[in-house]
């Protein structure tokens, strides 16, 4: 964190790396909040790409009317190789100049922050970062937007897929996203009353699970669910259910992977207010002279945490109690 006050009349706002709900509404509380304090707000499209390839504009209130709603981001997002080039982040640097901005608010994930710690100290530009992904697996914040809505888009799969499963006296195998965390499974599986959670975090055997399946059988289930975290060392939800179903045929299996659509639709209202919040806290913070930090949530209070110390420090999110709990609600 620098305590150097560089003046600041143009903030650059931009989202990078995977879309989360809840993203939009993050800009628009860092354009409205940067033009209530007096400032300029350029917005840059598809991420670091777009430093790159000079796609920029200025933004106005109105620019983000109507946004709070949305899924995706209307700034657009992308994966950017060059910018891991020296000569990559030159051409942005020369590029931001060029537009007049001053400093950057950040919204992504480890890459986005990794990508705007290395910048920041490259070129003093101060970088303020927002923790954006359904993965829920960054430092320095108890929840990431769009972790919420993911959840309940999960939650309403499982719903869903119960009913089918019920009523054909079928086993269901359901992927869900999260890459190395457990976080969705975890928490839409309690909340989905899956009968097995599998967790990238924890090591299940396949004869383990094939031994909870059989004693949820001897009570006469007429379903079972199995969620799997894309992550589980097993190896995805279509290799599981194969190997169960060698050992274990009691019922007919099926596979769901659930994919992308957990990304999309319309942020819950806990993502819109988090989101806000994490907007607005970014600017304050730029304009108060604090640089290359990320914003979280501890409780129910905003903070700030060094980008370095963020990047470098690994946190076990996945709640112990909650993985008790699971086991002994599928009992």
């Amino acid at each position: 964190m620098s305590n150097r006050v560089k003046e600041i009349n143009r903030i650059g706002v931009f989202t990078s790396g995977g879309d989360a709900p809840g993203m939009n509404a993050a800009i628009r509380a860092a354009v409205r909040t940067a033009l209530y304090n007096g400032k300029k707000v350029t917005g840059i499209y598809h991420g670091y790409q777009g430093m790159i390839e000079d796609s920029m504009f200025d933004m106005t209130s109105r620019s983000v009317s109507s946004i709070i709603q949305k899924g995706g981001t209307v700034l657009k997002t992308a994966r950017c190789l060059e910018f891991r080039t020296e000569e990559g982040r030159a051409k942005a640097y020369e590029n931001i100049r060029k537009a007049g901005i001053d400093a950057l608010v950040a919204i992504g994930g480890d890459g986005t922050f990794t990508g705007a710690e290395i910048f920041s100290r490259e070129y003093d530009i101060p970088v303020v970062c927002i923790p954006g992904t359904i993965d829920n697996d960054l430092n320095g914040t108890d929840l990431t937007i769009g972790y919420d809505t993911a959840n309940n888009t999960v939650i309403d799969a499982i719903d869903k897929i119960r009913d089918t499963a019920a009523s054909h006296n079928r086993l269901f195998f359901i992927e869900v996203m999260g890459r190395d965390s457990g976080c969705i499974a975890l928490n839409a599986g309690v909340a989905g009353g899956a009968e097995a959670i599998l967790l990238p975090e924890k090591d299940t055997a396949i004869d383990e699970l094939i031994e909870m399946l059989e004693h949820a059988a001897d009570r006469n289930k007429s379903s079972m669910i199995v969620i799997v975290a894309e992550g589980d060392k097993n190896g995805g939800a279509s290799n599981v259910a194969k190997r169960v179903n060698e050992k274990f045929d009691y019922y007919d299996t099926k596979v769901s992977i659930l994919g992308h659509l957990q990304r999309g639709g319309s942020p819950s209202s806990a993502d819109r207010v988090l989101a806000t919040r994490m907007g607005y806290t970014a600017v304050n913070e730029l304009l108060k002279g604090n640089n290359r930090v990320t914003i979280g949530i501890r409780g129910s209070n905003m903070v700030t945490t060094p980008l370095e110390e963020a990047l470098s420090k690994k946190e076990l999110k996945l709640n112990e109690d909650l993985v008790e709990i699971a086991k002994i609600m599928a009992f």
